[in-house]
């Protein structure tokens, strides 16, 4: 089996025929043809099922697909490892943060990142963490950095807290109900909702029945910063949402926090890395700054 093989095999189930992953790699066709048919040989065993609009995994080249992607991402991995450690700035670290993880530690990590690795690829997507569990594990992501799971992880990974956190009730600035004091008095307004589970708007329902109140009329949902920004600040409906709203310096002017006296807490923001696999040392120094950049929130105070 050589490294090349596993590399055509990976082209080939992620763009679904030969000739896409032919096209995608700079190879000849027979070329790659050739290279999946010999690796079936070696394993014994037929990874794809060949049909007139592409090709199809077989149920042993799915099992196959995650070894396979472990791999490469490990040898990749090892040998970005080794130019850096010989003092070469190249290679590439890949993370997954959620939206508090971007405001709160972003803008200061990424600061001291660019000035230690200049030339390193760094690759940044926004998410929780069921969607990128099956990255960490195979090594496409090197770690997340945003709300706790709402399970116990196995022992692959390793989890590191960042920072406790709580949320606040906002809305637009010179909202007509800036001055309330109390969730009593938001009871009759209109909210959006700021889950992206299968019912958010029970989560404000249920914020609400904790503190003996019925439930708001819930009137929309947010799925990202950038559409809660827009109808926060053009509307006068109310959300629930990370304190770093009014400290963050794109949404802080568009909303203002309502004064309620209920405390609210939110999960704890957490690390999540994989526990066997090193990472290479700049994926490792955007661990190092992650942390550092948590250490003084993890003493502020949680209330709003």
């Amino acid at each position: 089996m050589k490294l090349h093989q596993l590399q055509d095999f990976l082209a080939v189930a992620e763009r679904g025929s030969l000739h896409a992953a032919a096209r995608h790699l700079g190879k000849a066709q027979p070329s790659i043809s050739r290279s999946i048919r010999d690796l079936e040989k070696d394993l014994g065993t037929v990874l794809f099922e060949r049909q007139a609009k592409g090709a199809v995994l077989t149920a042993t080249g799915r099992a196959f697909l995650m070894r396979a992607t472990v791999a490469t991402q490990s040898l990749k991995q090892g040998r970005e490892e080794i130019e850096q450690l010989q003092g070469e700035e190249s290679g590439s670290v890949a993370v997954c943060l959620s939206v508090v993880a971007h405001m709160a530690l972003l803008p200061e990590v990424l600061v001291g990142f660019r000035r230690r690795y200049p030339k390193v690829k760094l690759s940044i997507v926004e998410g929780a963490f069921p969607s990128v569990e099956a990255s960490l594990k195979d090594g496409r992501v090197d770690l997340y950095a945003g709300l706790a799971p709402g399970r116990k992880l196995g022992s692959e990974f390793a989890v590191a807290p960042l920072f406790e956190n709580t949320r606040l009730v906002v809305g637009r600035v010179g909202h007509p109900l800036a001055n309330a004091t109390s969730l009593a008095e938001l009871v009759d307004a209109p909210w959006f909702a700021t889950s992206t589970s299968d019912k958010p708007e029970g989560e404000v329902a249920n914020l609400f029945a904790s503190f003996g109140l019925r439930a708001p009329v819930v009137v929309g949902e947010m799925s990202s910063t950038l559409t809660g920004m827009i109808i926060l600040s053009h509307t006068d409906a109310l959300a629930i949402v990370p304190r770093q709203w009014t400290t963050f310096e794109p949404t802080r002017n568009l909303v203002q926090k309502i004064p309620v006296k209920e405390l609210m807490p939110a999960p704890p923001m957490v690390m999540v890395r994989r526990a066997a696999m090193p990472l290479t040392p700049a994926a490792e120094y955007f661990c190092d700054l992650m942390l550092r950049a948590s250490a003084h929130l993890m003493s502020e105070p949680t209330q709003h």
